[in-house]
């Protein structure tokens, strides 16, 4: 294996660049990693696998089941993996963006449950170690595979990560709102706010409203006509420095992630448009009452939620402090600066400073 310059192989269900999520992730990841570990990166898409398998010293798997299969059952993604397995030389680090889906007996993915389970039980046999973004996931995956090596991190922010003040939280306006992420995210999240933007109350109702990320999107205009007393700027496709200046501004963020409410809540932590708004001290509050979110006992304040009978957010004196609370909580275990540092400790590779003799 080579002792300068390791070269990585990045298996995605698409290659970065078109505001991807999995994709954003994987192209952030790669730029830390030779930043500060002088990895360098190739991208490979599942039908490239064959000619990729002597190309690279490492392997990191985006595992995301409906990404490489419309099903969600990529059979012949786990086959070329084991091939890949076989003829690679160094380590097999695998990150569960997914692992199975669930629903009613009526929907695909109740049936197509078993064979989703047995791939994704397959990949973490053949992967050296797994990062999943929440204990939750953890202790499926443990189900899945009891002798699995795994390790927990949060999905990071693919709308940057500032270094805050404590200033930057106490002068923010507490009526200045923002939904971020995809297109599909931004549109249902806005139709869930339309729903309650009454009930909030007088020291935090939405006076301003910034709608960042996704494509444009029809849909998601209609919703923003006739918001009652509520300024409204859409920015569909908006870069990563730009949405991050907006977000450094906003109180609180609406982000109505989950299909169904008995979802324990720390699955949001596989969101990105989460991550964004904890890595911006943004309060973020759901459409439903929810489980606490916690890493090792290290729990993020609330969760907050705004339903049809019942609202839960900080009290007006606190608001500067929870916003602080979450920004800190994400430094300390969602930040993709420790991401990259657990994924090259996974791989063997040492930071640059940790080498220095």
């Amino acid at each position: 294996m080579a002792d300068s310059a390791p070269n990585v192989l990045q298996i995605v269900p698409k290659i970065p660049g078109d505001h991807d999520g999995v994709g954003d992730y994987a192209l952030r990841l790669a730029s830390i990693l030779l930043a500060d570990f002088g990895i360098t990166t190739s991208f490979a898409v599942a039908s490239e696998l064959e000619s990729s398998k002597k190309n690279h010293d490492h392997v990191i798997l985006h595992y995301v089941n409906y990404g490489y299969q419309k099903r969600g059952v990529p059979f012949g993604l786990l086959s070329s993996l084991r091939n890949l397995r076989r003829n690679s030389r160094g380590r097999f680090v695998t990150v569960l963006h997914e692992l199975y889906a669930s629903g009613p007996v009526w929907r695909s993915a109740f049936w197509l449950q078993p064979f989703q389970r047995h791939i994704a039980r397959s990949i973490a046999r053949i992967s050296d170690v797994c990062l999943v973004s929440s204990e939750t996931m953890l202790n499926q995956l443990r189900a899945l595979w009891p002798n699995v090596c795994a390790e927990v991190h949060p999905v990071f922010s693919n709308f940057g990560e500032p270094s805050l003040s404590s200033d930057q939280f106490s002068n923010r306006d507490p009526h200045r709102w923002v939904i971020c992420g995809g297109t599909a995210l931004i549109e249902r999240s806005l139709r869930s706010f339309r729903a309650i933007l009454n009930r909030i109350s007088e020291f935090f109702s939405p006076r301003e409203l910034f709608v960042l990320g996704g494509s444009d999107n029809p849909a998601t205009r209609s919703l923003l006509v006739d918001l009652a007393n509520v300024r409204v700027d859409y920015r569909p496709q908006i870069d990563a420095g730009e949405a991050s200046q907006v977000l450094s501004t906003c109180s609180f963020g609406w982000l109505d992630y989950f299909r169904r409410p008995d979802v324990p809540s720390d699955a949001i932590l596989k969101s990105s448009a989460f991550g964004a708004m904890c890595a911006h001290g943004v309060i973020t509050v759901f459409p439903h009452r929810g489980s606490p979110i916690a890493i090792v006992g290290d729990a993020l304040p609330g969760p907050y939620f705004i339903d049809a009978g019942f609202i839960e957010l900080p009290p007006a004196n606190d608001r500067e402090k929870v916003a602080s609370q979450s920004y800190h909580w994400y430094q300390r275990h969602a930040s993709s600066k420790n991401r990259a540092r657990t994924i090259a400790r996974a791989l063997g590779i040492a930071a640059a400073e940790d080498r220095m003799p």
